[in-house]
């Protein structure tokens, strides 16, 4: 099971330590050794992505970073680190002598949505530059995403099976 860190007043599978609440989940770790990131990279896209998903909400107060780091079975710099850059990244904040708490993620989920989106339409365009039609880029990406939202988990395809009719969705 993998673990991480989660500060929510969430009932199951949850156990209290020191001021904070520690939620255990399946599908994050906030440390990969086989990734080739620095831990303190990490630690931060990890951390990005649970307040993107609303489970660090504002005003919610971090880990300590010695806690964080006990926990994470990680040296404290590291965590240090990692929260100086969410901090210059603009996801979280300091109060002196109180510790490091989540800012709204409203106004951050908006700008993730638009940065995504300049990424698509960049890509749509290097798609039309090279003479891919810009339909059957969108009939590829239906079927792909109707796969993922079907169970596939494996975002990967093959366009040829694509072409041929498998997987067809429309």
């Amino acid at each position: 099971m993998a673990r991480g860190i989660v500060l929510s007043n969430c009932t199951n599978n949850v156990s209290t330590v020191s001021a904070y609440v520690i939620v255990w989940w399946d599908d994050m770790n906030l440390i990969d050794y086989q990734d080739s990131r620095p831990i303190y990279e990490q630690i931060v896209e990890n951390l990005k992505i649970q307040i993107y998903k609303g489970i660090l909400q504002e005003n919610d107060q971090m880990p300590s970073v010695r806690s964080l780091a006990m926990e994470l079975s990680t040296n404290p710099n590291t965590v240090q680190k990692a929260y100086a850059e969410l901090e210059r990244q603009g996801f979280i904040y300091t109060v002196k002598g109180k510790g490091n708490f989540v800012k709204g993620n409203s106004s951050m989920m908006d700008n993730k949505k638009n940065e995504i989106i300049a990424k698509i339409i960049r890509l749509f365009k290097e798609a039309q530059d090279i003479g891919i039609p810009l339909n059957e880029l969108v009939h590829d990406l239906k079927v792909v995403l109707v796969d993922s939202q079907n169970g596939d988990t494996e975002m990967s395809f093959d366009i040829n099976l694509i072409r041929k009719g498998e997987g067809q969705h429309d």
